[in-house]
């Protein structure tokens, strides 16, 4: 029974384009699905695709083509994310009662169509009335100039959104007089740059995408490449044929990690590719005890890059000292892990002559999101692997523009120039706009909304983002938003935040996409290079304005007696802008055609031992372990993400845990049989800020631990933030119950 067994899952394993593989994507059909979402306009998307740069994940190509591989470069992220571009525009009358659009989700609402025109609500109407641009402008401008700065937010998406919007974006906020400017970076990523600026001296990834093709090793960290960045795997398949080597530590064992049919290459299309040689399944927030098991057997065995610590590096006696002192029995208590696994994690990584380690949000959306990202760092510089070929951190990015935003100004804490907010670096940007800009530091994206449910926040401009549906406690968000006088909302589509009534009133502004604007725009990719995306020739909806134009027009129509702050008239005229105000975006005013790019840096930062901090020497960190404070009785909830994009669902069903809805929770085998649940049952989860409804599922995750998806769950969410990013902490503790009537309904922990 066992060989039969064995056989029919070498047999499942190897069938011609996977089809007998559980989970497994069914890419050309959802490709079909794709052609016919956007039938009537195939010729305006094939010029999407062809020309211009990808508005998915921050890895996506330049057309059809890549930087680094040859051949088709093309996910079904882009695909799906397609029929943005090519939709019409929303029908006559359908905001006029904001009653039945309440009932819509997401995909319903933006399946509505795009925005066409301005649109004002006033509070106590059920609805938007269809105004002009003059009108709209008038209204916006005056709250600009009425509100207190200190009363002001200013918030920014990065889906989609070009460098040349962020900066007309930032400098009205400046202009203005606040620093509350700020993305949605801040609710993924900004744990990385925090952690890689204080010990590396610069908060980005440190190689090019070429790099993982090739390394010894490529680690993966908290992240599901297949599902969130499904381009990436096509990397991963030429690291692959190069001899690369997978290790996965993660909480739980993606179906999709193990193995991955890359459509566009056939021979992976037919059989797959292997991403895993090696899984170690950490507790949720266990990977700093887990890393600091893997420093004490590489210290043990004398197994550090020696040289390289003693040259650019400094700070290892205190963490030697650290590690020396932890015993293995609270280094497996807090990771979940026996000594053995981490030994084994050491043994892979101590023959390693290079090695690329990619993490993501499993690990940067923790309340120790920093440290994490510092205790990846303390694993890189032990082994000497970073600033060489084929060796480096990257952490990946799953926004199109998203890298380049708090690189162009929007960043309550940083300018620019890349100064930090102060006198000093004000003085230096006032230089350069002749405009006196704010010196005291903002409010960051969450915080905003804190400030707001305080009544503490009179206006909010936001260009695109969800803070309803992103935000941890969507309960309290709503009534944050509620309470705002005005608020002003740019965006391409509805989304659920914008049927928030208002204090005083919201403004709906049309947008237009990166390919509808005139002079084509820049977007930065994880790899810090920035190329240039023309504009595509089709049709275009309404009375949309380009991104960056509409924050330009307001400034102008608040401030009439200094045209020079936004004497924009094209997008080349807004780049030469910027390349004398961002330092690190030299060479962006010569971008003016398709295929056209720089990166900033060159192709791998720190080479060859060079640190961008005071001492010129990266810094090991110690770190201490993070508490596990589970109450008694209590699972750990770990939010996962779908068949989605950010908070954008394009699919109810999770082909990848075959087939779950959105509502599904996972347990361990182990807990199902604890508590009698079986598969498909109801059940209630409470934390101390709300509850979810779900239905139990078997998935590939810890005892004691839970997942379910994100943002369905968000109102579980307790408003914790790390404390030196601010990144919202997306994990709870909650109770399980056995969902049913308030008169029956039993507990099951």
């Amino acid at each position: 029974m066992k060989t039969l067994r064995k056989l029919w899952n070498w047999i499942r394993l190897y069938f011609p384009f996977g089809l007998l593989y559980p989970g497994k994507p069914r890419h050309y059909r959802e490709m079909f699905q794709v052609a016919w979402d956007n039938r009537g306009s195939w010729g305006y998307a094939w010029r999407i695709l062809r020309h211009g740069v990808c508005d998915g994940c921050s890895l996506g190509p330049r057309g059809l083509r890549d930087d680094v591989i040859a051949g088709v470069h093309l996910c079904l992220t882009r695909l799906s994310l397609l029929r943005f571009n090519t939709m019409r525009a929303i029908g006559p009358g359908r905001l006029t009662d904001t009653n039945g659009l309440t009932k819509l989700d997401g995909r319903g609402l933006q399946r509505l169509g795009r925005l066409d025109h301005p649109y004002l609500r006033r509070r106590g109407e059920k609805g938007f009335t269809q105004i002009s641009w003059d009108e709209a402008e008038g209204l916006a401008a005056a709250a600009l100039r009425e509100v207190a700065p200190d009363r002001m937010g200013f918030f920014a998406t990065s889906r989609g959104l070009g460098n040349e919007a962020y900066y007309a974006f930032q400098k009205l906020a400046r202009v203005v007089g606040t620093n509350n400017v700020d993305s949605c970076a801040r609710l993924c990523h900004a744990a990385s740059v925090a952690g890689l600026r204080d010990t590396l001296g610069i908060g980005a990834p440190t190689i090019s995408l070429s790099d993982l093709i090739g390394s010894d090793l490529v680690i993966l960290f908290g992240t599901n490449l297949p599902n969130n960045q499904p381009v990436s795997t096509k990397y991963l398949h030429f690291a692959r044929k190069a001899g690369t080597r997978f290790l996965v530590v993660n909480p739980a064992r993606e179906p999709m990690l193990d193995r991955y049919w890359v459509p566009s290459v056939a021979r992976s299309a037919l059989f797959g590719t292997k991403l895993c040689d090696d899984f170690f399944q950490v507790r949720v927030g266990g990977d700093i005890a887990f890393i600091h098991g893997v420093l004490k057997e590489l210290l043990l065995r004398g197994a550090l890059d020696e040289e390289f610590v003693a040259k650019h590096t400094e700070g290892l006696e205190a963490l030697r000292s650290q590690i020396a002192a932890l015993p293995w029995e609270a280094l497996e208590q807090a990771s979940g892990l026996p000594r053995r696994e981490m030994a084994r994690f050491a043994d892979w990584y101590a023959r390693a002559k290079t090695a690329v380690i990619v993490y993501s949000m499993g690990l940067t959306q923790h309340r120790f999101g920093v440290e994490n990202v510092k205790a990846i760092v303390n694993l890189a510089l032990c082994r000497g692997m970073i600033g060489r070929s084929k060796c480096g951190i990257l952490p990946i990015r799953g926004h199109s523009g998203v890298q380049g935003t708090s690189e162009v100004g929007v960043d309550p804490d940083k300018y620019c120039t890349g100064d930090p907010v102060g006198v000093s670096g004000a003085a230096r940007l006032a230089e350069l706009w002749e405009w006196q800009v704010p010196t005291e530091k903002g409010l960051r994206a969450a915080h905003v909304m804190e400030a707001a449910g305080e009544g503490r926040i009179d206006c909010l401009y936001s260009i695109g983002g969800n803070y309803l549906e992103t935000l941890p406690d969507p309960a309290y968000v709503r009534t944050a938003l509620g309470k705002i006088r005005y608020r002003i909302h740019q965006d391409i589509v509805l989304n659920a935040q914008q049927l928030v009534e208002p204090g005083e009133w919201l403004l709906l502004l049309p947008a237009a996409t990166r390919y509808e604007t005139p002079g084509g725009i820049t977007s930065t990719s994880t790899e810090r290079r920035i190329r240039f995306s023309p504009e595509i020739a089709g049709p275009r909806v309404g009375e949309a304005l380009p991104e960056w134009e509409i924050p330009a027009r307001l400034g102008r129509r608040a401030y009439p007696d200094s045209p020079h702050l936004f004497n924009w008239s094209t997008t080349d005229a807004l780049r030469a802008e910027m390349e004398r105000c961002v330092p690190l975006y030299q060479g962006i005013s010569g971008l003016k055609a398709e295929g056209q790019w720089v990166q900033w840096g060159g192709a791998r930062l720190c080479a060859d031992g060079r640190f961008k901090t005071p001492s010129g020497r990266a810094r090991f960190s110690t770190i201490e372990i993070p508490p596990r404070e589970a109450p008694e009785g209590r699972f750990q909830l770990a939010t996962r993400r779908g068949k989605q994009f950010n908070s954008i669902v394009l699919k109810e069903a999770d082909a990848s845990m075959g087939n779950a809805g959105r509502q599904a929770v996972f347990f361990a085998v182990a807990d199902m049989d604890r508590l009698s649940l079986r598969a498909g049952d109801p059940v209630r989860l409470r934390s101390e800020v709300g509850a979810f409804t779900g239905i139990a599922h078997v998935g590939p995750v810890r005892e004691g631990t839970l997942q379910a998806y994100w943002p369905e769950c968000n109102q579980l969410l307790v408003r914790r933030y790390d404390p030196v990013s601010s990144e919202p902490d997306y994990n709870a503790w909650v109770a399980v119950e056995r969902a049913g009537s308030e008169g029956d309904r039993s507990s099951a922990a």
